[in-house]
C-alpha cells in the first residue's frame, strides 16, 4: 500500500508521457477472406519486374494521412521529403497528420463518407488486418521484385509476412521497424549487487537471473520494483513479451488465426510473477504511466521500453539514457530461459486507399518508391527514428546509417531478437481487452489457467 501511494503521489507531480511506442495497436475489426497464399507467406515475386522508379502517373497532387512514427510527425522534417519528392516528379504532397487517440475514428469516418487520402503511413495491424482486410486498400505486391524481396528478407524475414494478407494481397509496403523490449536502472542494480545477473554487452538475461535480481533489488529497496502493468492496453507489448519469454509460451497460432493463451508455460510465468516479492500486478498503471514511474526511480526496471524512450531526454532534461536524478539506463531484451528471447516489435510503411483514380494510385507508387527504395531512403528512415527494413534500397547501402549515433548502433543488438508479428491476427482489438482484463484478475488472486482459459475464449471468439 506504501508503495502504491508512492507512485501515485510521484505520477501527480509529472507529466504522464504520451508514447506512441506503448500506446498505438491497430484494430483489427473483421475476418480476413480465405485464399489460396497460407496465411503469413510471403508474396512471390511479380512475374514482371517492379520498376524502381514508375512512369509519370498524370496526377499532379496526391495526399497522405500519417500516424506519429519518429519525426513523421514532424511538419519541418516531411516538408524536407515531400518537397525532394515534388523536385523530382512534379507531384505535390498535402499530408495530414494523426495521432492515436482521434486518428482511427478519423479514418474510419474518411471511409464512410469516401474521402480517404491517396497514401496513408502506419503498420500492418491497420493497413492489413483492418482496411485492407475489410478491401479499402490496393494491392501493391507488383511493386515487389526479386530485388526487392531478397533485401528485405535479409533483414527479416517476417516483415514481408506481416504486410501480405491471407488473401496473398500486399497491403504495406515497408519502411522501418524496431524491437520493443525493457529497461532497467542501472545505477539501482548496482547498488543491489543484482548487475551480476545481466548481460550488459549483449543486453539479455535468463529466467533464473531475472528471479535473482528481483530477489536482489526488492531485498535492498524493500518495495515494488517491476510492475505488471494492466489499466489498459497502453504498452501491452510489454507485458506480452515478459509473460511469453520467461518460459516460452505462446500468444498465437503460427497462421494468426488462433489465440493460444492457455499455454502451460504461460501459466507457469504468470504463477512465477505473481509469487514474486518485488514484482506487482498494477490496476492503476499503463505503459505510458509505468515509464514515469520507472524515470521517477521508483521502478527499478521499465517493461515498457523500446528506441524512443532510450533516445529521449526525458521531462528533466537530463539527458538521452539516464533518470531525472541522472542514473543511467540500460535497454534489455526480456527474460528467457536460454537468454535468447523473441521480442514483439512495430512495422511501418505505407498503403494505398483505392479511391478508384488510377493515375492518383500510380502516383502514389511513385511516392512508395521514392521513400522505400531510392537515394533518398536513408532521409526517410532517419526521420522515422528507426531502422530500414531492407539490406538497400536502390543500390545505397542501409546497413550503416546509424553507425554515427551510438544508442541507435548499440540498439541494433536486439534486432535480431524480433519474433512473430502476430499483431495482425483477426479479433485483435477485443484481444487487448481480454488480456489487461486477465492480468488485473489474476493480480487479485485468481487462478491462472482459469482465467487464461476463460479470457482466451473471447479472444477466440473475437477471431471467428
Amino acid at each position: 500500500m506504501k508503495m502504491k501511494k508512492l507512485i501515485a503521489a510521484a505520477l501527480a507531480m509529472s507529466m504522464t508521457l504520451a508514447l506512441a511506442a506503448c500506446g498505438g495497436g491497430g484494430a483489427a475489426s473483421s475476418k480476413p477472406s480465405s485464399g489460396s497464399q497460407p496465411a503469413g507467406s510471403t508474396p512471390a515475386a511479380s512475374s514482371q519486374p517492379a520498376a524502381s522508379n514508375p512512369a509519370p502517373s498524370g496526377a499532379s497532387e496526391i495526399t497522405l494521412w500519417t500516424y506519429p512514427i519518429g519525426n513523421w510527425k514532424d511538419e519541418n522534417e516531411v516538408k524536407k521529403l515531400t518537397d525532394a519528392f515534388t523536385a523530382e516528379t512534379g507531384v505535390a504532397v498535402k499530408v495530414e497528420y494523426l495521432d492515436y487517440t482521434a486518428g482511427d475514428d478519423r479514418v474510419n469516418t474518411a471511409i464512410t463518407a469516401k474521402g480517404t487520402p491517396d497514401l496513408i503511413m502506419e503498420g500492418p495491424e491497420r493497413l492489413v488486418a483492418n482496411w485492407g482486410a475489410n478491401g479499402h486498400m490496393v494491392d501493391l505486391k507488383d511493386m515487389f521484385d526479386e530485388t526487392d524481396l531478397a533485401e528485405i528478407n535479409g533483414v527479416n524475414e517476417g516483415v514481408m509476412k506481416a504486410c501480405t494478407h491471407t488473401n496473398g494481397a500486399v497491403y504495406e509496403y515497408p519502411l522501418v521497424m524496431t524491437a520493443h523490449c525493457m529497461a532497467i536502472n542501472k545505477n539501482a542494480f548496482e547498488e543491489a549487487g543484482a548487475l551480476q545477473y545481466v548481460d550488459l554487452e549483449n543486453h539479455t538475461w535468463t529466467t533464473e537471473n531475472f528471479i535473482k535480481a528481483v530477489e536482489a533489488l526488492s531485498g535492498k529497496f524493500d518495495g515494488t520494483v517491476g510492475a505488471v502493468f494492466c489499466a489498459g492496453q497502453g504498452g501491452d507489448q510489454g507485458t506480452r513479451a515478459l509473460v511469453n519469454n520467461l518460459y516460452g509460451g505462446t500468444f498465437t497460432n503460427a497462421e494468426h488465426t488462433q489465440y493460444l493463451w492457455n499455454d502451460p508455460n504461460n501459466v507457469k510465468a504468470l504463477e512465477q510473477l505473481k509469487g514474486m516479492k518485488g514484482i506487482a500486478f498494477d490496476p492503476s498503471l499503463d505503459g505510458g504511466k509505468e515509464i514515469t514511474a520507472f524515470y521517477q526511480g521508483i521502478l527499478k526496471m521499465a517493461f515498457c521500453w523500446n528506441i524512443a524512450q532510450q533516445l529521449d531526454p526525458n521531462s528533466a532534461g537530463t539527458g538521452a539514457e539516464k533518470t531525472i536524478t541522472g542514473d543511467d539506463i540500460v535497454f534489455m531484451s526480456f527474460p528467457s530461459e536460454t537468454g535468447e528471447s523473441q521480442l514483439c516489435g512495430g512495422i511501418w510503411g505505407f498503403g494505398i486507399f483505392d479511391n478508384g483514380d488510377q493515375a492518383r494510385i500510380d502516383a502514389s507508387k511513385q511516392f512508395i518508391k521514392f521513400m522505400c527504395d531510392s537515394a533518398h531512403t536513408v532521409d526517410a528512415v532517419k526521420t522515422a527514428n528507426y531502422f530500414a527494413v531492407r539490406t538497400a534500397a536502390e543500390g545505397t547501402d542501409l546497413s550503416g546509417i546509424w553507425a554515427d549515433n551510438p544508442i541507435m548502433a548499440e540498439y541494433t543488438k536486439l534486432m535480431p531478437y524480433l519474433g512473430d508479428y502476430y499483431q495482425v491476427t483477426t479479433g485483435w482489438a477485443a484481444a487487448r481487452t481480454e488480456w489487461w482484463n486477465m492480468l488485473q484478475e489474476v493480480g487479485t488472486g485468481a487462478d491462472v489457467a482459469t482465467v487464461l482459459a476463460a479470457h482466451e475464449a473471447v479472444a477466440n471468439s473475437a477471431a471467428g
